[in-house]
């Protein structure tokens, strides 16, 4: 996605001090402030570049510096980016993606739906001696179907069932949505009961062809149930921006990462040019 790399910081710093609330001005590795880690991550990932090369690239691009306020000669070390990542909670990457949701029309009907991010882009090496077999990520979110903005994730690489990860993103959004809607693969009465329960309207297709069935889903796909690609096309957006494969190492890295890489592509739509 083309998008104005200093409109880009801006956004992010904004929106970091915005998730940090009382805590954006507490310093952090390095003696900076919080929020400047978070944003410097968020150019780090947007732009493609390693803990090493995120110092060198601002050397030289003096207006985002600026908005980081930052001279020259105070740039952290690349080391101190890296234990940033490691010692900002995951609160904090998610307190960012759901700020960055909320600048986007709500229409409180989404999208379940689950996609894999790759992990084999990090060292075959590391992942034999941490015993981390699994080359796979299991990603499920809700996408609102109108603006596109991923509203939560969940993130397991043990693939647990589509029925155990849908009600428990669900669950924890349901103040705020009106339907969801879902393919076969999220399909449990107990789930629909519990939709139902929250106020949530499950647009969930039912596995089966028995005339009952069918007139079911004939009539839950003209409430919506075609808007549930909208999680696919949000999917699409993210890797090709992005990638499809998480870059850090350790289990907890490559979550959050996961969960930065969608703030930033909510963050990316606030800076499409009208």
């Amino acid at each position: 996605m083309e998008i104005d790399i200093l409109d880009f910081v801006e956004q992010c710093r904004d929106l970091a001090k915005q998730a940090l609330g009382k805590h954006a001005g507490e310093p952090a590795v390095g003696g900076l402030a919080r929020w400047v880690h978070v944003v410097l991550h968020c150019f780090r990932l947007e732009e493609g570049h390693s803990y090493r090369e995120t110092p060198n690239r601002l050397k030289y691009m003096s207006e985002v510096r600026d908005v980081l306020d930052l001279d020259q000669d105070e740039l952290p070390d690349y080391s101190t980016i890296c234990k940033s990542f490691d010692r900002l909670k995951m609160w904090v990457w998610r307190a960012l993606l759901r700020v960055s949701a909320q600048q986007h029309p709500q229409s409180g009907h989404v999208a379940l739906d689950s996609t894999f991010f790759d992990r084999r882009a990090a060292s075959s090496y590391y992942r034999q001696r941490s015993g981390n077999s699994v080359q796979t990520l299991k990603v499920t979110t809700l996408t609102d179907v109108e603006s596109l903005a991923v509203l939560d994730v969940h993130i397991s690489d043990r693939w647990k069932h589509d029925t155990k990860t849908g009600p428990q993103v669900v669950r924890r959004n349901a103040d705020d949505l009106l339907s969801v809607a879902a393919d076969k693969a999220f399909h449990n009465w107990h789930t629909k009961y519990e939709f139902y329960a929250l106020g949530v309207e499950p647009l969930i297709l039912q596995r089966g062809s028995r005339s009952l069935t069918t007139g079911n889903n004939t009539l839950i796909r003209t409430k919506g149930y075609a808007q549930r690609w909208m999680a696919e096309t949000s999917y699409s957006t993210t890797k090709r921006s992005l990638g499809d494969a998480v870059r850090a190492l350790g289990r907890y890295r490559q979550y959050r990462e996961i969960v930065l890489m969608f703030a930033i592509i909510n963050i990316e739509k606030l800076c499409e040019p009208l």
